[in-house]
Parts: structure tokens; C-alpha cells; sequence
């Protein structure tokens, strides 16, 4: 598990280009044949890949510099200022920085005559095919700027409310601007298309992820205002959340709206069943999100300030899934199922088929957490040693009282490689599906590590691997464990 933004690129961020074709052929050395990545979609405040401005645009940050270099869209000079691999993203820096550089690669791409590489006939056929999201997200995108990042919802009426008329205005005044988005969305998709391509040479697949819930402010809920709990003033009424447990008096208060899963039912669910295709034509395999929200959710109401007085509400259950595997055919979902799961919820995964998901991390406080251990697995389910919620491996194992610490080695025993190697040995060893390991827990890092502290506001998101630490000692020895736990890649297509 590494979000290509951990890469080690240049421009202060991951990205798609050289660093991500290396780690491809860093897995292909290592006998891996599977690439989790967290959502890519382009990101709003907080810089969470969870709380995107759209379900189905691609980040821009993610664009490599270096390969609109090789494709001529900029020149040498564009990128050598500008800063090699550092420890963390610095957000605000690559959005000022890099943004600019995206930009100017984009105009001069507009530019450019007609090429022998038919890069102006793929982009029209793009524009073309996509414009069912492409459009709305391109012109919510110039509004955001335009209202310095405010919420659409306090936009000037006519356009909150996309009045046709006030739409017109903006597409013709902001021609240029639209033009350009839509050439870096563009340009992310072939390089994500080519990076695919790379990894199914090398048999990796790509295991996705996508969220149940969306962003109030995106382009998603601005466009289809229809599907989702808002009053008549475009506020939502009702909103996503958690209720109050042993780790929060007051629950989680996500904030997301909610949909009309009645409205959506009447529709056929086409959103959903446009948003599963894409994502399924995007990867290989898509982990599902709050999976227990398919069967019921925490509905909040949307004046209150915590998660305490809301009550759970069925989901679309089973009926959603039917229209998509009707309309889509094999479903390659893994079902995230941590947290407060009811037996319902269990029956409605195991009904659909789907591998739920173990967290070796969780095994080893009392009895009831038995479940997450190796020895318990049945083999439809997909084993973590962590995920990117949870702290390294090491970091965890220093925080945990000196009890549960002797559980752990009771359990695995003392490796001299450390708790990081034995937890690896152990997921790869179990019956599961598939094993997951996050870099971190790879080449073993602290707690500094830490991709992101779900109580935490700030501070998430921004770690990055170092560039030299993936090498030929380390691949071997995880294709050594990879082949004597029978899980060498045979084929990178579904």
C-alpha cells in the first residue's frame, strides 16, 4: 500500500512519472503482484484524498512534470527549479508552485500544431467521451478560484443553483481557463493509462479505493443536487457520521450529505452506476469504503454540532449491488468492514460474495479481537498488517501497554528482523485472498511514519519514501516471502 503521492518525484509531491514506473519494477522484483492506492481524485481542504471535490476527475497534482517534459508540453528549465524529493508534501507549496507549472504546460499544449503522435486528436476524443463529468467539474473548478475556495452553496444564487443562463456567461468569459482544466485532466488520465499499462506488463494490479460518501463541496453534489438531503436553501439537512462509542463521547460528525437512496432507486441508481464503472475502468480492484453504510448508515441532523443525536437508517442494501453487477458484470470489490459491524452487515457482505477486511494491528487486546488474527481467517477476506489510518507497525507496537506487547510476542514470537517482519510473514502466511502490507511497515519506520491520524486535522497525508531505501536486499527478501506463501503474481488482468 503506497498513495502515489509518497513517491519520491520531484516537484514536492508523488506523482505518475518515473519514480511510479520505478516502484512498479520494485514490486515486479519483489514477487508483488498487487498495488493499493488510496482515492485519486483532486482534493479539497484538509488535502484529504477522502474529502475530493470529485468523484470522478483525476488530482492534478498527480500530473509528472517530467513527462509533459518528454511529451513537449514544457521544457528542462520549467522543472529544475523546482525542489527533488522532500520528507513531507508541503500542500500549500505544490499547489502554488506546481499548479503554476501544470498551467503554463497546459496553455502551451493548446498551442502546439498538430503532432504525428495525434496527442490533439486523443485530447478532443477525451473531451468527447468524458464530457458527462468533464464539463460540470471543469466549470465548478473555475468557480472555486473564482470565489476564492468558497463553498459552492454561497456562490451568487443563479450560479448555486446553476441557472442556465448565468452557466452561459461563465463558459464564455472563462473560456481559456476551462480549456486548460480540461487538458490537465487530460493529461492525468494518459499517464494514469500508461501506468497502467506498465503495471500490467509487469503483473501488478492496482487495487483502488472509493469512498461511499462524497464532499458537500464538490462538483459531484453541485451537479446532481437532486440525489442528496438539501433544503431548499442548498444546505444539507441531514449528514454522515458515526455514532458515539468507547474512543469518541460524541461520535464523528463527518459532515457529508446523504444521499435520497429513494431517488437514486427510482433512477436506476445511474450515478452510482457511472460512478462503479469508472472506477472499475480506473483499476483493478476497488476497496469499498464505510462498506457497512450499504446497510445502514448514521444520520445526523444536519443543525447539530456532534454525532450524539442521530439514529441509523437503512441503506440500499442488496438492491444496489444487483443494478451493478446487472450493469457492470464481475464486481472485484473488497468490502471495508471495520469498526461497529452488525451481523447484518456481515450477511450482506457475505450474500454479496465480497472478501472483508482483517487488521492484523487489532488482534491482540482481548478475546473478542481473536478475529483479526491469522489463525481465524477464513479465505475470502483480504489481511492488513495496517492500513493507512493506523499507525506503523513499529509505532504501534511502542505504544501498546506491556501486556498486550507480550500477546504480540506470544503470538508471533521474537524476530530478530523485528515486529514489522513478523507481522508481514504473518498476513502473507495466512489464508486470505490477498495480503496488503503499507511501505511503512516495509521498510519498517516509526511512528513519524504515519500517513494519517483520523482525529487529527492537520498534519496528514504528507508522508513521502525516501528514493534510495528500495533496494535489491529488501526485494528479495520480500519475493522470498511472496513465493514460499504461494503468492507470486501469475496475471495482472482481472
Amino acid at each position: 500500500m503506497l498513495h502515489p503521492t509518497s513517491l519520491p518525484s520531484k516537484g514536492g509531491i508523488g506523482d505518475l512519472g518515473p519514480m511510479a514506473t520505478a516502484f512498479v519494477d520494485f514490486l515486479h522484483e519483489a514477487g508483488q503482484g498487487l498495488w493499493q492506492v488510496l482515492p485519486l481524485n483532486p482534493v479539497g481542504l484538509g488535502n484529504s484524498p477522502y474529502s475530493a471535490i470529485s468523484a470522478f476527475a483525476g488530482n492534478p497534482a498527480l500530473i509528472s512534470l517530467e513527462r509533459l517534459a518528454e511529451y513537449g508540453w514544457i521544457g528542462a528549465n520549467d522543472i529544475a527549479g523546482l525542489p527533488a524529493a522532500t520528507a513531507k508534501v508541503d500542500f500549500a507549496a505544490v499547489n502554488e508552485k506546481k499548479s503554476a507549472v501544470l498551467r503554463r504546460a497546459a496553455a502551451n499544449f493548446l498551442k502546439k500544431p498538430a503532432d504525428s503522435f495525434g496527442e490533439h486528436d486523443r485530447f478532443r476524443q477525451f473531451c468527447a467521451d468524458n464530457s458527462w463529468w468533464l464539463e460540470d467539474y471543469v466549470l465548478f473548478e473555475c468557480l472555486r478560484d473564482q470565489f476564492k475556495q468558497k463553498s459552492w452553496n454561497e456562490w451568487p444564487r443563479e450560479l448555486a443553483a446553476r441557472e442556465q443562463q448565468a452557466l452561459d456567461k461563465v463558459r464564455r468569459e472563462h473560456a481559456d481557463e476551462l480549456q486548460v482544466s480540461r487538458v490537465l485532466q487530460f493529461a492525468f488520465f494518459e499517464q494514469w493509462k500508461a501506468l497502467r499499462a506498465y503495471c500490467a506488463k509487469k503483473n501488478v494490479r492496482i487495487i483502488g479505493d472509493v469512498a461511499i460518501f462524497v464532499n458537500f463541496d464538490s462538483a459531484d453534489v453541485w451537479t446532481n443536487p437532486d440525489i442528496f438531503s438539501l433544503d431548499t436553501n442548498l444546505q444539507p439537512t441531514v449528514v454522515s457520521g458515526v455514532p458515539p462509542d468507547a474512543f469518541s463521547k460524541t461520535g464523528q460528525r463527518w459532515g457529508n450529505p446523504l444521499y435520497r437512496w429513494d431517488i437514486l432507486k427510482a433512477r436506476g441508481y445511474d450515478w452510482w452506476v457511472r460512478r462503479m464503472k469508472w472506477a472499475l475502468a480506473a483499476c483493478d480492484y476497488i476497496r469499498l469504503d464505510h462498506f457497512r453504510g450499504f446497510q445502514q448508515y448514521w444520520e445526523i441532523p444536519g443543525d447539530e454540532p456532534t454525532a450524539i443525536h442521530g439514529k441509523w437508517v437503512d441503506g440500499p442494501k442488496d438492491d444496489l449491488f444487483h443494478v451493478l453487477r446487472r450493469e457492470l458484470g464481475d464486481l472485484p470489490f473488497i468490502a471495508e468492514d471495520l469498526g461497529l459491524i452488525t451481523p447484518d452487515v456481515v450477511e450482506l457482505r457475505t450474500r454479496l460474495g465480497m472478501p472483508g477486511m482483517k487488521v492484523l494491528q487489532f488482534g491482540f487486546s482481548d478475546p473478542g479481537a481473536h478475529m483479526y488474527l491469522p489463525h481465524r481467517y477464513e479465505g475470502n477476506c483480504v489481511a492488513y498488517t495496517g492500513t493507512h489510518d493506523n499507525d506503523t507497525t513499529v509505532g504501534w507496537m511502542k505504544s501498546l501497554p506491556e501486556n498486550e506487547r507480550w500477546k504480540v510476542a506470544g503470538y508471533l514470537g521474537q524476530a530478530r528482523d523485528g515486529v514489522h517482519w513478523s507481522m508481514i510473514r504473518a498476513v502473507m502466511n495466512s489464508p486470505a485472498n490477498f495480503a496488503i502490507v503499507p511501505m511503512q511497515d516495509v521498510l519498517g519506520l516509526d511512528a513519524d511514519a504515519r500517513m494519517n491520524t483520523p482525529s487529527h486535522s492537520d498534519g496528514n497525508w504528507g508522508w513521502r519514501v525516501e528514493a534510495d531505501v528500495l533496494g535489491r536486499s529488501l526485494a528479495e527478501k520480500l519475493r522470498l516471502i511472496a513465493e514460499m506463501s504461494d503468492r507470486l503474481p501469475t496475471t495482472a488482468s482481472r
